[in-house]
């Protein structure tokens, strides 16, 4: 059996911070997931060789890196790994094109690819940029060229430390689909640091969780997020289903398209989709209502029979909430409602229900 793509169990203790991180994946792009001050950037520096652990090992496919009883620990110019930052930190004094070829001049001449320079700025849409400098950038166009000098350096691994932090959502938008791409083409794996949930859930095929220096969770986005016993921990996020969706059709008179799900038919916003298009919907727990039969007289476009579950612990302020999973054709739906309304409509393990949906988030990536 191969060796996994990423294989790392470091602990190394800074003041009274501990990190003690075990990680194995194989997936292109893994997510590192926590509130600030968890440890993440901590991890990605431990990989990189910007700090050494005290205990334990960094392999990446297979090539031990770090290895403290081994007393092996490659310095950072020789572990060949691309690291992008929040801020850009682009040469000001030089142009696009002299930033992106900085990064080509650590590779061996024997090893230059003649065309990986053409290659990366049509994948990054930065072509058109080559004559400029930084100062006539935008925060994203920045990012982007970033991530080129990065890839141009050849590395074996990719880290992005939240790179979109910074941006306003606008800047937000116009970067993803490029970061999408580069999952897709890039041929090498991808770390990817954030907290924002819609990022890794649009990005990443596996997602560490991350809380107090420690990996708490690990696996698919889909599953990470609809865990319930992760709902009641401070800092951790609301509890969501995602689930892949082509559209079907629409209806145009009011301006709605219907896509299929796994779960069910979902009816959202028309916008600027297109028949046959596959992308993926995230359903917050807080956007799921409750109904023993087929709800009529609301206005809520979207209700799927469902089966509970699981009923979570109760948690928020006094106790007053219930996180729930549910079963809809074999995908899995969260629902937060209140204790008041599980004792009142009598809510078990097992009951057939209707999952009432007040919004849909798109995510057309």
């Amino acid at each position: 059996m191969s060796a996994p793509v990423l294989d790392l169990a470091v602990r190394h203790r800074l003041g009274s911070f501990q990190l003690d991180a075990v990680l194995r994946s194989d997936a292109q792009v893994t997510a590192l997931f926590g509130p600030s001050g968890a440890g993440k950037t901590t991890l990605i520096n431990s990989i990189a060789g910007l700090s050494r652990p005290q205990e334990g090992h960094v392999r990446v496919a297979g090539e031990t890196l770090t290895d403290v009883a081994a007393n092996i620990a490659l310095p950072p110019h020789r572990r060949r790994i691309g690291y992008v930052f929040q801020d850009a930190r682009l040469f000001p004094h030089l142009s696009v094109r002299r930033n992106l070829l900085f990064g080509h001049g650590f590779v061996p001449r024997s090893l230059r690819r003649p065309a990986q320079l053409a290659r990366v700025t049509e994948m990054l849409g930065i072509g058109h940029l080559l004559a400029r400098r930084p100062g006539a950038l935008s925060g994203g166009e920045k990012q982007r060229v970033a991530i080129g000098r990065a890839l141009l350096a050849q590395p074996r691994l990719l880290l992005l430390d939240e790179p979109l932090a910074a941006l306003d959502e606008a800047r937000k938008s116009e970067i993803l689909p490029y970061l999408e791409r580069l999952r897709d083409e890039a041929e090498m794996p991808i770390i990817y640091v954030s907290h924002a949930v819609a990022e890794v859930t649009r990005l990443a095929g596996t997602v560490a969780l991350m809380e107090q220096g420690r990996i708490t969770a690990c696996g698919p986005p889909a599953e990470v997020f609809s865990r319930l016993d992760l709902a009641t921990r401070p800092g951790a996020p609301e509890p969501s289903a995602v689930l892949p969706a082509v559209v079907l059709d629409f209806d145009e008179t009011f301006g709605l398209a219907r896509l299929m799900t796994p779960a069910g038919v979902l009816l959202v916003g028309r916008g600027d989709l297109r028949t046959g298009q596959h992308l993926r919907v995230r359903i917050l727990a807080g956007d799921v209502m409750l109904a023993l039969a087929r709800p009529a007289g609301v206005s809520a476009l979207n209700a799927l029979p469902c089966r509970v579950a699981a009923l979570g612990e109760r948690g928020g302020p006094g106790g007053g909430t219930v996180h729930l999973a549910l079963e809809c054709e074999g995908e899995r739906l969260v629902a937060k409602i209140t204790a008041k309304s599980v004792a009142e409509l009598g809510l078990r393990v097992g009951m057939q229900v209707h999952a009432v949906v007040k919004s849909v988030s798109v995510e057309t990536g």
